[in-house]
């Protein structure tokens, strides 16, 4: 077990997984979970431990993690992700870095390209 240093939180030692599952109907549902493997999560999902958006959508399948040293970034990129296009996050998947970023100028104002 880790001790905590002092002037140290308890969120600067345990960390966090943002995942990215894909359900059953094509939707994505993107969750966090704090511990040492993000398997267990999705093994709940699937169990329908969960009452949520999972829970009728299931079976579940993980499409995406990341581990977070600190729960604070781990949040923040949890609520980011919730706000890309389905199109973004199917670039992150991918680990197609080009479109994650295209996508972003995009949605920051710049025209879209011509077909």
């Amino acid at each position: 077990m880790r001790s905590i240093a002092r002037g140290a939180s308890k969120d600067d030692v345990v960390g966090i997984y943002v995942y990215m599952l894909r359900c059953a109907d094509g939707s994505f549902y993107i969750g966090s979970a704090t511990g040492e493997d993000v398997s267990r999560r999705v093994d709940e999902h699937n169990a329908g431990v969960y009452q949520g958006y999972t829970y009728s959508r299931r079976p579940v399948v993980l499409a995406w993690s990341q581990y977070f040293d600190r729960i604070t970034d781990g949040i923040a990129a949890e609520r980011q992700l919730k706000g890309w296009s389905r199109a973004k996050k199917e670039a992150l998947i991918r680990s197609d870095w080009k479109s994650v970023s295209q996508f972003a100028r995009r949605r920051a104002g710049a025209p879209r390209c011509k077909e």
